[in-house]
């Protein structure tokens, strides 16, 4: 079989790629809905708007490169699936440097972006230093121990001896859920939610892929660390820092209660009249 190697913004117009849009782009907008703030960030995949569910002022999409050319995409077919929501790229930027000052953002989302970072440790230490104290990052990842990822590995193998070909693209490389987690505790982050999802084998055919949806709710019930992406949302926690509340949720002093005191002047017998 031929090696071919399929980039990014191709596969994830497979049905195994919308398949996976889908998802994230549902607990995307779930997660950044309530998340207030001015400022917010996006960084890598623009084929999904993961901040179209956030109310903030200022939203931007950054990019390390511009994504190349592609052929122009044939008439709309009435039965294919919705395409994946996008925005413009505002700038592009190492993700290693981001050119914001510190403690400036509220919001900050990683689609993918640490497994195709070149220093996924740098890209998590900017993130720490551009988030305000209290503020969010929420990153999606693929599960390196999934069935997406036993076939990935798999591949990889095959590839050696020629005789298959990568499901998924072969840029970046997976990074495991705890490990993860690890990452953001040496960085003072604390992890509010984390959840794993698309649980369906490794299929390229939206037929295949239809006749297994059972999986999805089996997955989530008996095996749910083993979802092909995983999702998570963690808070930048200071030490020594406590925001102040807004005037109209300080608490009201209570009513001083009324007490009784004691006279301390000596009592005066009055004599009856004569």
């Amino acid at each position: 079989m031929s090696s071919e190697i399929i980039g990014l913004t191709d596969w994830l117009k497979t049905p195994p790629g919308a398949y996976l849009l889908g998802w994230e782009r549902t607990h995307f907008d779930e997660a950044v809905s309530d998340v207030f703030g001015y400022h917010a960030l996006q960084l890598g995949l623009p084929e999904l708007d993961a901040l179209q569910a956030n109310r903030m002022p200022h939203q931007w999409l950054a990019l390390e490169s511009l994504p190349a050319a592609t052929a122009p995409s044939p008439a709309p077919d009435a039965t294919a699936a919705p395409a994946a929501s996008s925005r413009r790229a505002a700038l592009l930027t190492d993700s290693g440097a981001l050119p914001f000052p510190e403690s400036s953002l509220d919001l900050v989302v990683l689609p993918h972006t640490l497994e195709l970072s070149r220093d996924p440790h740098a890209t998590l230490r900017e993130v720490s230093r551009v988030l305000v104290p209290e503020g969010r990052v929420v990153i999606s990842g693929l599960n390196p121990t999934s069935l997406w990822g036993l076939r990935q590995r798999r591949g990889h193998l095959y590839q050696r001896w020629g005789y298959d070909k990568l499901f998924l693209p072969s840029t970046g490389e997976f990074i495991g859920y705890w490990r993860l987690r690890d990452w953001l505790r040496l960085l003072d982050f604390e992890v509010e939610s984390g959840r794993f999802g698309c649980y369906r084998p490794a299929l390229t055919s939206q037929a295949w892929l239809d006749r297994f949806e059972w999986m999805d709710a089996a997955g989530e019930r008996w095996w749910p660390i083993f979802g092909a992406v995983y999702f998570l949302a963690a808070v930048k926690r200071v030490r020594g820092v406590r925001l102040l509340e807004p005037a109209w949720k300080t608490r009201k002093a209570p009513a001083a209660a009324p007490a009784a005191v004691a006279n301390k002047e000596p009592a005066v017998r009055l004599r009856p009249p004569a």
